[in-house]
């Protein structure tokens, strides 16, 4: 879990806040037998689970800004303005192969331009990462290591339409970066229904495991050692205490969605209508003239989406979507969702006392995310800074601590010029030169700083 906070419009505040494939257990559910929850169990699933759970510390900037205020600020001032600074922040997550894939809470990578990870046996030693995908609806993300090391402990991924509130469940992570750190609960909801992002609704698992700032992204366990969530949330108040009430993602979703995420890309259904999240009751049903309780009543249409075509309207009841009866909002959404975009389906409707039924074909919902390519950012591998182009030449968004580049005095703000020698115009252009540069030889940048140039000396990892 990051250390910021993120409101849920349901909640007070929610702060956003993995296994050898070993059984701990006897394969049975120990739920329902408390005197079978003893210290062993815990220790047992704790030690064996642990080496899989990961640190992931992030650096990004607090806003991203346009090259020419930089170099207006670099040759009047000389400096960089607070905004410009690169932020630093940590999260969880856990290890699901061998080869360093890594699953964890979208919104502790969604802003990271450079990814460390760090392993539980080598606490002294970071790992690069990049993002492979992200899914900002259900708040998961899948990172890989760069350069991973052998023989990886990775997690196994368990049923989580089994859980059953009062199940006790582990939640391992690392809080207020203070390490890995284990906590113990019980599920206290397996299915609440929480608003997410892009109007989404997404089911989460409410738990009384404790969750703090940092151990968003890290595993929910069950007694048997398997990752049945991945930690989301807490519920906050006004300074950010937590209440003792956590939620994750629960991992069937993420387990759906895994093959769209190692593809890059994922690919949900949508409508183009908002739906009332409230379930309809008999009282709602005899104002809007419906038989029975039941459907999804539709707020807005949004003017050209597909829904706008077919001909729904504000004030509609959709009570069956691709021949099956929609129970309520969240149903409809999570069907919708699922559904191949370019496809079509016939909704029944029900409009001014009257049933009738439409084709609809269903589009595309779109992502929210921007690409680093689509924002013209270039990460200059072995080197620890991000590059963005400017009119000038490439500028230096964001260098990573303990980098080449932090060590050779390169400045968040620098225009690079040239890279040994050779004349750049722009970010790819930079990038591609450094990349030239072979592991342990000198190299030679001239960057353009408060108003003159400068030549540094790097070497790459």
């Amino acid at each position: 879990m990051r250390g910021d906070t993120r409101l849920w419009p349901s909640l007070i505040a929610l702060t956003f806040v993995a296994v050898s494939g070993l059984s701990v257990s006897d394969g049975r559910s120990h739920a329902s037998s408390p005197m079978s929850m003893d210290t062993d169990l815990f220790r047992a699933i704790a030690r064996r689970q642990d080496p899989v759970v990961v640190a992931i510390l992030t650096t990004s900037r607090r806003q991203s800004p346009n090259p020419q205020d930089i170099e207006r600020f670099e040759r009047v001032f000389g400096w960089l303005p607070e905004g410009f600074r690169a932020r630093h922040d940590t999260g969880s997550g856990f290890l699901i192969s061998r080869d360093g894939e890594i699953l964890t809470a979208d919104h502790v990578v969604a802003d990271a331009d450079v990814i460390r990870v760090r392993l539980l046996a080598t606490e002294t030693t970071t790992y690069r990462a990049t993002v492979v995908g992200r899914d900002p609806v259900s708040d998961s993300a899948l990172i890989r290591l760069q350069e991973p090391p052998g023989d990886l402990p990775f997690a196994t991924l368990g049923d989580s339409d089994a859980l059953q509130a009062g199940d006790w469940v582990m939640a391992i992570g690392n809080p207020y970066e203070l390490g890995h750190t284990v906590t113990v609960g019980v599920v206290g909801h397996q299915a609440r229904a929480l608003d997410s992002t892009e109007g989404q609704r997404q089911m989460l698992i409410q738990t009384d495991a404790s969750m703090n700032p940092g151990s968003s992204g890290g595993p929910l366990l069950n007694v048997r050692g398997e990752v049945v969530g991945i930690s989301a949330a807490m519920v906050a108040d006004e300074i950010g205490a937590g209440s003792g009430i956590g939620f994750a993602v629960p991992i069937n979703d993420v387990k759906a969605l895994l093959p769209q995420l190692r593809a890059g890309k994922v690919v949900r259904g949508h409508l183009g209508v908002t739906l009332r999240q409230e379930r309809i009751t008999d009282d709602d049903a005899t104002a809007l003239g419906l038989p029975r309780a039941g459907g999804a009543l539709i707020t807005s249409v949004d003017m050209g989406s597909t829904a706008d075509t077919a001909g729904l309207q504000c004030g509609d009841v959709i009570v069956d979507f691709a021949g099956a009866a929609v129970m309520g909002a969240d149903d409809l959404m999570a069907r919708v969702s699922a559904t191949l975009p370019g496809s079509r389906a016939r909704a029944t409707v029900h409009r001014d006392g009257r049933t009738r039924t439409v084709e609809v074909e269903v589009e595309e919902l779109p992502s929210g995310i921007t690409t680093r390519e689509e924002l013209g950012l270039e990460e200059s591998a072995n080197f620890g800074l991000s590059l963005g182009d400017s009119r000038d030449g490439s500028f230096v968004r964001s260098v990573e601590d303990d980098s080449p580049a932090a060590e050779a005095g390169i400045e968040e703000g620098d225009v690079v010029r040239k890279v040994n020698r050779r004349i750049v115009h722009t970010a790819a252009e930079a990038t591609r030169e450094l990349q030239r540069v072979q592991v342990g030889h000198p190299t030679f940048v001239v960057v353009w700083r408060g108003g003159r140039e400068t030549l540094v000396e790097m070497q790459r990892d």
